[in-house]
């Protein structure tokens, strides 16, 4: 079985800089411009307290040790400047974390809310193309691998490079011959470590596309939990897995090894360079040119440099893990979305619908699915699509919503081509029940009257006419039952009943039933049947159904096959047409004699 990749981050042209990250998240967070400069201040605060540390140390160092009556104002002053320092630092980095979590929170609501609003706006190819667990992954958790990259770079290319500046200047102010020495050591350490962070990067990718692919083998694995079970899959699905998280452990340890040997290269040039300080300091104060204060406070200085300096080299390593997320989030966020349509508004529609020399062409397909069909529907006629599986039928009423869009013709609703009406009165014109019903985890009366506020009378009599009220009126709380996930506590039978009856709640004068007794058994059907005739009474209706018996009383029947018009007329002039559809009743006849 094929894995699918992850679509949008391989359809983004050229990889993201971290320039473009930075870039797009600056204007994310302009309206917040305040509390990012006051948190700048704080982090300045922070690191010029790191620096008063070993400044102050030095003249309680070179006076404190002989107490003379001039320095006792000092070893004094000293620790009393130290706790003050240590006070205004702790106050500051937590007015730092305060307001960067302020603003990093509101980003994530931003962010979480454009990718919501995003997918919701998306073509129906969108969620064809990509799979759940990726959509998921995109907002739920990546989006705060964007925000650590966040938080870590703003905290390191502030608070981390002021403290490297002001304890830089520091150390030539000190001693500028030391400083230079430590000077031409760095730059090498930084040239190494990059060539580091570079294979990270890669590595960082790989990672998160076999996450991407971990993840939809166990949504995969959960949703088609029966078909695993009744087909012995365990052993298959576990040997997927398996090989899936066995692929991660290697490069997860392929990155251990890149990122382990970043720190030992920090600690090994840096002890080289206090190595070379401290040999160059004893020969110095050897010759009286520095003070014990002053080689203990440059070696501190140069020892407290060293963290901030590593923040800085290592920035590379979550940046790499954001870069490969924002990707992903900012792909989404660049997905393009529906278009919304014309001005035309609509109230309520005639009914009408016309094709013609509709053609259209999935992505991927070598042929067309649907190829010059043309036909008209009056207002409250009802119209069955039959045909072999394959035929086009539930592409085209897919074309009506307009899901798609046609790859050439033009499809009308009372004159109007579709492309000039405003999309959401458009879809306010059509009720659809398909064979792949989905219910959402909530009351039965917020599924039957979902996209509109609940009127219970109106909701009881649509339940009435789908012959569901009266498994409802037994339920502890009647309409606001909750039903579970797709509603898993009702049977296939109910789950069939509940979708048809939100449509009868919508009332919309175009009715689209693909399948929509597919679940049901004969005396539910029946039921269903009948309610059907009265909701079609008055609606223009297309019904798609492979039971052909339940399409006899159409008004007129369209024969579609390898996605062509080939028979169209009503019942019974198809059956002494003698063609395709004649054929598959015969078919169908003898079969339900054969199961009588």
């Amino acid at each position: 079985m094929t894995i699918p990749q992850n679509g949008i981050v391989s359809r983004v042209a050229k990889p993201l800089t971290y320039a473009d990250v930075l870039s797009r998240i600056g204007r994310i967070i302009r309206p917040y411009w305040w509390a990012v400069m006051l948190a700048i201040v704080s982090m300045g605060l922070v690191a010029s307290a790191e620096t008063g540390i070993p400044a102050l140390l030095k003249p309680l160092i070179d006076n404190g040790l002989r107490l003379k009556d001039s320095s006792v104002a000092v070893c004094w002053y000293v620790p009393a400047a130290l706790v003050s320092l240590a006070l205004g630092r702790g106050l500051a980095q937590y007015a730092s974390s305060y307001l960067l979590s302020y603003v990093l929170n509101r980003i994530l609501l931003y962010l979480r809310l454009q990718m919501f609003q995003t997918m919701l706006r998306a073509p129906a190819d969108f969620f064809q193309r990509e799979t759940a667990s990726t959509i998921i992954s995109a907002i739920v958790f990546e989006v705060n691998q964007v925000l650590n990259v966040l938080m870590t770079v703003l905290v390191t290319l502030v608070r981390d490079s002021l403290t490297a500046a002001f304890l830089l200047s520091y150390l030539f102010y000190l001693n500028w011959q030391l400083t230079l020495i430590v000077s031409v050591i760095l730059p090498a350490l930084g040239w190494l470590v990059s060539k580091i962070n570079r294979r990270l990067r890669w590595l960082n990718r790989e990672q998160q596309m076999l996450t991407n692919q971990l993840s939809y083998i166990v949504e995969e694995t959960v949703g088609g939990y029966k078909v695993v079970k009744v087909h012995n899959g365990e052993p298959y699905e576990m040997r997927r897995f398996t090989h899936m998280i066995q692929l991660l452990r290697s490069y997860a340890m392929r990155m251990a090894i890149s990122s382990g040997l970043v720190q030992p290269i920090t600690q090994f040039f840096a002890s080289l360079a206090l190595a070379v300080v401290v040999l160059i300091a004893v020969i110095q104060s050897a010759n009286d040119k520095t003070t014990v204060g002053g080689c203990v406070a440059f070696i501190m200085s140069m020892l407290l440099i060293i963290s901030p300096l590593k923040h800085l080299i290592d920035i590379n390593q979550p940046l790499t893990r954001g870069m490969t997320a924002a990707e992903l989030i900012f792909g989404l966020i660049d997905e393009p979305v529906e278009n919304t349509g014309g001005e035309r508004k609509v109230i309520r529609a005639q009914g009408a619908i016309e094709f013609e020399h509709v053609s259209f062409h999935y992505r991927e397909a070598h042929q067309p699915t649907l190829d010059d069909i043309s036909f008209k529907i009056s207002p409250g006629e009802v119209v069955a699509l039959a045909g072999p599986s394959g035929g086009g039928k539930t592409t085209l009423v897919n074309l009506l919503p307009r899901f798609f869009e046609p790859s050439t013709g033009h499809i009308l609703v009372d004159g109007v081509p579709l492309p000039e009406y405003r999309l959401p009165d458009l879809r306010k014109q059509i009720a659809f029940v398909t064979q792949d019903i989905l219910l959402f985890n909530d009351t039965i009366a917020a599924n039957v009257a979902y996209g509109e506020s609940i009127d219970y009378k109106r909701a009881e009599a649509a339940l009435c006419s789908a012959s569901l009220i009266d498994t409802i009126a037994l339920m502890p709380a009647g309409l606001n039952t909750l039903i579970g996930d797709n509603g898993m506590r009702l049977s296939g039978g109910q789950r069939q009943r509940l979708a048809i009856a939100r449509a009868i709640y919508k009332d919309a004068p175009i009715l689209i039933l693909d399948e929509a007794t597919a679940a049901l058994d004969s005396e539910s059907e029946r039921h269903i049947q009948a309610a059907l005739a009265v909701l079609m009474r008055g609606r223009t209706t297309l019904l798609i159904t492979h039971r052909l018996s339940t399409i006899e009383y159409a008004d007129r029947i369209l024969v579609l096959d390898t996605g062509r018009i080939i028979e169209q007329g009503t019942h019974t002039q198809l059956l002494s047409q003698d063609g395709l559809y004649a054929n598959l009743y015969r078919i169908q006849h003898q079969q339900g004699k054969m199961v009588v």
